[in-house]
């Protein structure tokens, strides 16, 4: 569900520069600076996602002083002076009729403390609605089981441990003390351990290789063989749990990249086996082979390791296994198995080899991608597992080391696409579209119209083959009536099927003219923008199983959204579309994403499916070519997603960092500075977050669960992270500051050593990939995260409270930063408010049809109903209520001796128009014979509306005295559609139009009615 808050005006609000931030739960925004006015009028719209109906909105108006006008991300401003504020709760709007609050004046919350705020704080024009199903967010029962399992075990309810074996104890050990004598040892000198040498590769020893010419090109075949092959064309699988050991690009294709690394005679593996001392290497040759019901191109290589001083030579074994070729993309998995090593019968090293096309910042020649992960996968449960994953991990990284300098010196290693390269790949974003031949030859080459054509041109030989029949029947001269039942249904096919390829027709040429009203525009101002390229959709889901949908997609990020254009009659929908989304001062942490079926520019469009990307998750070049799954009922039974690519720059330099850190050390009480980009770096490195997420601080502290767990918590400007790393068990989590609910702080006890605890409460169904850090799940399903015994505890909480009231703006602890810095308040001149630049006049339509669609008698002359449409209180107050945002009238001028014009503009609220949208009106009046009363035509043009550039929609008022009552006038009002371009659509809108429209008109002029009453009593 989404609430959109329509932020009008403000009225003595008594500041020189205001502007106002707006808040539902943890979602903020701001409006801009408005300068040399105490009645300023913003006129803004913004939209936040509600999760619970007893969220409040918060809209909170600031002071910001002259000098004051150099914000960075996150900055809070010293000088920022709160003004006042309004909360106004999420049920307060559901219960109005239609969910929708119209323009209602706001009272202006005086701070509690505020010593420099006047006794009349002003007040704010608001509308509100509300739009969407509500959904809560539950846990799953297996993660709602387990943590109250782990709840159960801290109150000493847990069976105690099974024994263990006495060997498996001297094992570990002798594993122990092997680790600790390593650690003593220079890097340089280190040894590998002994699962380190399980994952070499090929032998220094060409004679034992077998590898010939004839053979090299065997493999060629077989590769030929395996692209021809339907069992191994399909998606790409997921990397592997493990991580990712090389994620490169190199300059040659995929198909010559692939040749090297796993071809026989290659040079590149005799020297990557002399450089890593491998010995006896044996390949055998690519066969096909049996597995699952399929056939796979299959090998098996042994190689011996060569000995540390630690570690024998071990003999190892790889399986190796084409699950993906197709064209330009190979996907090899390998299988490694070391017997020799202690506990090498209990587990297995995977390796996923993905080569791919790459993106790169230049576009001539072939470029390959090659991202290499890894696994291990345990047959028998082992107390030595976490040793294992350690040693295992270490050992492939220095392998792989040295496998990347060694791939890097015989092909030359590319740059990935990054935000430096953003214009590069939406240049080539714009150029993807097929030619409009490409698309009408593969739109149209179907049977319907293939038939179509077929059977149209049957008839058209049949006309000239044959003589004219004889006129008998009913038939006369003029009038040719089918002869038979049969010629009857082949006229009712050839009827049926030219009507589908005219709609086919229409369909086509609709979609080349839809563009979408945010494509193309440029973000205004500095900080982070962000740019979204979207490329494309992939079954995507229908509504209704009988009509395929018309796709469009809604993207919200801080509060703000852009939306594509609507696509017709789709399943796969192509776009290639740019939206940017204006600059704003904090990095935003998610951006949704929700895909609409358009039903009419004023029905309710019907949700398809939606996603939430998060920024921290995904890296910099994932972002920029990422396919992202949609979730829902109908999306997720589909399979939908959607083809993005997405860019976050931050063009307002270190500058800004170094202003929030400064804002933040006031409450810190102590000095921060910038980490350096070595310490930043490994802090990125350890939760796999963007370069962008710089590092802020990090405490020694104990992570209380089932035992106490000494580790780091890490702060950074978007997250709160943990880590601990004992004996190679490593413990990692982190959620965002929006996800927290509360912070609390415990006293001492006897359980944290005397040491007070802070509790961090995330909001239900928030930070749930964080679950296994979590000590307890209250009843209301929120995660409670324990952290004590830190080296310092009052500059740990100062720091965790400031970073989240920074990042959270929560109106009142915004109100006491500012209060600290109060300074003596100023008188302003008044500055009367901007007055919006007049519309653009448009001639009425005299030969439009027009339908009566609704008549009235009122109790009132008809002086007293045009009071209407004469731009004064009651018409303000009429269209106000009625749903309409920002009205604003010119005076009435005449334009004939008997015509008077004048021009209306505003803005739809979503309650009428789920597009919102902004409606320019040119109105003329002229009087009845006999002074009897008045005509009003108008002619409406509606903006930002999807296909609002095919039609114009004509109203007329037809207002006179009435012939039955005294002092009454009767009211007619007629609409008409004045249709531009064709469109196939025009039955819908028109239905759409009129069916709104009329009930808009009644509900109208009954306000009319009962406002002139009250005033006239």
């Amino acid at each position: 569900m989404r609430i959109y808050v329509n932020l009008l005006e403000g009225r003595g609000v008594a500041v020189k520069n205001s502007y106002v931030k707006l808040q539902v739960g943890k979602q903020k925004s701001k409006t801009t600076i408005f300068g040399n006015t105490e009645n300023p009028v913003w006129n803004e719209e913004f939209v936040f996602r509600v999760h619970d109906l007893n969220d409040e909105l918060l809209v909170s108006i600031y002071k910001c002083d002259d000098h004051d006008h150099g914000h960075g991300f996150f900055h809070v401003s010293p000088a920022g002076e709160l003004t006042g504020r309004v909360r106004i709760p999420v049920w307060r709007v559901a219960e109005e009729a239609n969910q929708t609050l119209p323009p209602t004046w706001f009272t202006l919350e005086r701070a509690k403390n505020g010593k420099s705020l006047d006794n009349d704080s002003g007040k704010l024009l608001l509308a509100l609605s509300l739009h969407g199903r509500y959904q809560e967010t539950s846990m799953s029962p297996e993660s709602h089981n387990q943590l109250q399992w782990e709840s159960r075990i801290q109150n000493g309810r847990a069976s105690p441990p099974a024994p263990r074996n006495s060997n498996e104890g001297k094992h570990l050990m002798k594993a122990l003390a092997g680790r600790l004598e390593k650690l003593f040892h220079n890097k340089d000198e280190a040894p590998r351990d002994e699962t380190s040498s399980e994952l070499s590769t090929q032998s220094d020893n060409e004679d034992r290789v077998m590898e010939t010419c004839s053979e090299d090109s065997n493999f060629e075949e077989l590769i030929e063989q395996l692209l021809q092959s339907r069992n191994e064309h399909g998606e790409m699988p997921e990397d592997l749990q493990g991580g990712i050991l090389l994620d490169q690009s190199y300059s040659v294709s995929p198909k010559d990249l692939n040749l090297v690394l796993f071809g026989l005679n290659s040079e590149f593996r005799i020297n990557l086996a002399e450089l890593q001392g491998t010995t006896d290497v044996q390949e055998e040759l690519w066969r096909w082979r049996s597995e699952r019901e399929k056939s796979r191109l299959r090998r098996a290589v042994t190689y011996t390791k060569a000995a540390s001083k630690l570690v024998k030579a071990v003999r190892a074994t790889e399986e190796q296994t084409y699950v993906k070729a197709d064209c330009n993309e190979f996907v090899v998995r390998v299988k490694v198995s070391t017997l020799d090593v202690p506990y090498g019968n209990t587990f297995n090293v995977e390796l996923l080899y993905k080569i791919m096309p790459g993106i790169v910042s230049s576009s001539e020649g072939e470029f390959a991608r090659l991202v290499i992960s890894w696994a291990v996968t345990f047959s028998q449960t082992t107390m030595m597992k976490g040793i294992i994953e350690s040693g295992t991990r270490q050992g492939l990284m220095d392998s792989f080391d040295q496998f990347s300098t060694l791939l890097s010196q015989r092909f030359e290693v590319v740059k990935a696409v990054d935000t430096l390269d953003k214009d590069r790949v939406l240049a080539t974003t714009k150029t993807e579209n097929k030619g409009d031949l490409d698309l009408g030859i593969h739109y149209f080459w179907n049977f319907t119209v293939v038939s179509t054509v077929f059977l149209l041109l049957h008839v058209v030989v049949h006309i000239f083959l044959c003589e004219p029949s004889m006129i008998q029947g009913l038939e006369f001269e003029g009038l040719d009536l089918p002869d038979s039942f049969g010629e009857l249904i082949a006229s009712g096919i050839l009827i049926i099927q030219l009507e589908r390829v005219y709609y086919m027709v229409s369909h086509f040429v609709e979609a080349k003219l839809q563009r979408g009203k945010h494509h193309g525009v440029k973000a205004q101002g500095d900080g982070w923008v962000l740019t979204v390229a979207l490329i494309e959709g992939s079954n995507l889901a229908s509504t209704n199983s009988t009509e395929v949908p018309d796709p469009y997609v809604v993207f919200t990020c801080n509060g703000k959204t852009r939306t594509s254009s609507v696509k017709l009659q789709t399943l796969d929908p192509q776009w290639n579309e740019i939206l940017e989304f204006d600059a704003i001062e904090e990095p935003p942490s998610v951006l949704d994403v929700e895909v609409y079926n358009f039903e009419g520019p004023f029905d309710q469009s019907y949700s398809l499916g939606h996603a939430e990307i998060n920024f921290l998750k995904h890296t910099a070049a994932e972002l920029a070519d990422i396919w992202v799954p949609l979730d829902g009922k109908l999306a997720q039974s589909a399979r939908s997603k959607l083809h993005l690519r997405i860019f976050l720059d931050n063009n307002n330099g270190v500058e800004t960092l170094r202003d929030y850190l400064a804002s933040l050390e006031k409450e810190v009480g102590k000095k921060l500075s910038l980490r350096s980009p070595h310490r930043n770096s490994a802090f990125q490195k350890i939760f796999t977050l963007p370069s962008d997420e710089f590092l802020i601080s990090d405490f020694s502290c104990s992570l209380k669960r089932k035992l106490p767990l000494q580790g780091r918590l890490f702060l950074s400007a978007r997250i709160v992270g943990f880590y601990a790393n004992l004996f190679g068990h490593k413990t990692r989590f982190f959620f965002l500051w929006e996800d927290i609910e509360d912070i609390q702080v415990l006293p001492p006890s006897l359980a944290t050593v005397g040491s007070p605890t802070i509790v961090i409460i995330l909001h239900k169904g928030r930070g749930l990939d964080s679950r296994h850090g979590a000590k307890i799940l209250d009843e209301q399903g929120r995660l409670h995260f324990y952290f004590h015994s830190f080296s310092s505890f009052n500059v740990a909480s100062r720091t965790i409270m400031a970073l989240w009231r920074t990042r959270t703006l929560e109106p009142d602890q915004k109100a006491r930063i500012a209060e600290e810095q109060l300074q003596d308040a100023e008188d302003y001149d008044d500055v009367k408010p901007l007055l919006l630049e007049d519309a653009p006049s448009y001639l009425v339509a005299e030969d439009v049809k027009l339908t009566k669609v609704y008549t009235i008698e009122l109790p009132l002359n008809p002086k007293s109903l045009m009071g209407m449409f004469d731009g004064g209180e009651l018409e303000h107050k009429v269209m106000s209520m009625s749903g309409c945002l920002n009205y604003v009238t010119t005076t009435w001028e005449q334009a004939t001796p008997d015509i008077q014009e004048r021009r209306v503009n505003y803005k739809l609220s979503r309650h009428i128009s789920s597009f919102g949208g902004e409606v320019t009106s040119t109105q003329q009046k002229s009087p009845l014979p006999d002074d009897n009363g008045w005509v009003v035509n108008e002619i409406m043009i509606l903006h930002d509306v999807p296909l609002s550039n095919h039609f114009r929609v004509q109203f007329r008022h037809h207002i006179e005295r009435s012939s039955f009552m005294y002092n009454a006038c009767k009211c007619d009002v007629y609409i008409g559609i004045v249709w531009l371009r064709n469109t196939i659509f025009e039955s819908r809108i028109t239905r759409n139009i009129i069916g709104k429209f009329t009930n808009r008109s009644e509900e109208i002029l009954q306000l009319v009615e009962r406002e002139a009453l009250l005033t006239s009593k």
